[in-house]
């Protein structure tokens, strides 16, 4: 609302750099025991979305961090919706919670726009000349970290709980496959019963679709509709349906 009222980026980025420094205080007074493994977390969501599997690596965090040392400073950021954690489903079902894979996670920012400024919070430029930039790509930003950001973001607002699928395997290529996000939703091929819809999100005009295929294969009937999220129209390919980024929330 502050654009509306100003039209001054300045004044928006002043907004949502004192939102982040709320967010610390609050880890500060309200994280108890946790606090300093909360602020960690926090401190490396941009590094961790900027890879190219989004999955935290929780050794980033120090030698001897463990997963289970850290799932209450994950869950309070959580609860606190300050992020958005996506859990990997190992054999994806109508009943994703069923094979969660809580040492494996996801920890999306829940604000896109926060994490924008989060990613940019060490450069000297700040509001319109630093958006400016931006948009005409004199700086650079990681738009596939915020193009699935913004996928979690909006998934989540349409009430999904999030989960992906990951999969590495040295001896069957065919079984190494990363999905972005899972849902289950009725299938119309299937008399409307429900099924698992992959989702993939792509920041390019350009790309392939592999891990999809891969997902259809090894799980065949357990399939449903298989999405992509990219920033072009919309396109119906048989039971792939591609859709632009900003129709996510109506999944």
């Amino acid at each position: 609302s502050k654009y509306v009222e100003t039209h001054d980026f300045s004044k928006v980025d002043n907004v949502k750099r004192n939102i982040l420094r709320l967010y610390r205080q609050d880890i500060s007074k309200h994280g108890g025991s946790d606090r300093i493994r909360i602020t960690r977390i926090f401190d490396n969501l941009v590094g961790q979305l900027s890879k190219k599997e989004k999955k935290f690596n929780i050794t980033s965090l120090g030698e001897k961090a463990k997963t289970r040392d850290y799932e209450d400073a994950f869950f309070w950021l959580s609860d606190a919706f300050i992020t958005n954690d996506c859990f990997n489903s190992t054999d994806p079902s109508v009943g994703l919670s069923i094979s969660e894979d809580h040492s494996t996670v996801k920890c999306y920012a829940a604000d896109t726009g926060l994490l924008t400024t989060l990613a940019l919070a060490d450069s000297e430029q700040t509001g319109s000349n630093l958006y400016r930039d931006i948009l005409l790509e004199h700086i650079e930003i990681n738009e596939g970290m915020l193009a699935e950001n913004v996928v979690a973001q909006l998934l989540r607002a349409n009430g999904h709980r999030l989960f992906f699928y990951s999969r590495s395997d040295r001896d069957d290529p065919s079984n190494r496959m990363e999905i972005d996000f899972l849902i289950v939703e009725p299938y119309e091929n299937a008399a409307m019963k429900y099924r698992v819809s992959p989702i993939e999100v792509k920041s390019s005009k350009r790309y392939r679709t592999v891990s999809l295929d891969k997902f259809k294969a090894k799980f065949d009937k357990k399939v449903g509709t298989r999405y992509v999220l990219h920033p072009k129209p919309l396109v119906v390919e048989n039971d792939v349906v591609k859709l632009p980024i900003y129709m996510a929330g109506l999944l």
